[in-house]
């Protein structure tokens, strides 16, 4: 994907944010460490799913969630669509 494809998709994410363009990223707030580890669990059902799976960085009432297609080495297709996925967990 190049550059503006990655920036035309973002505006649509909303929160998420790139590094270099090589990775989406946001982290998740929440109240508690029970919480946190509950948003992992479903991000990691997501993920097994859709055979494709985020760095996910955990800490007391929060997670930085990153999205990378590896083969690629850069944001792909599947980062947005997971994104996406993950995003609506938060509803």
């Amino acid at each position: 994907m190049n550059k503006e494809e990655v920036e035309k998709k973002l505006k649509k994410l909303g929160s998420w944010h790139h590094e270099d363009y090589k990775k989406l990223v946001k982290t998740f707030a929440f109240p508690d460490y029970k919480k946190t580890i509950e948003f992992v669990n479903r991000v990691a059902a997501i993920a097994e799913y859709q055979k494709h799976h985020p760095g996910l960085h955990v800490f007391w009432g929060k997670v930085v969630v990153e999205l990378s297609t590896h083969d690629a080495n850069a944001i792909t297709e599947k980062d947005f669509l997971l994104a996406a996925k993950i995003d609506a967990l938060e509803k």
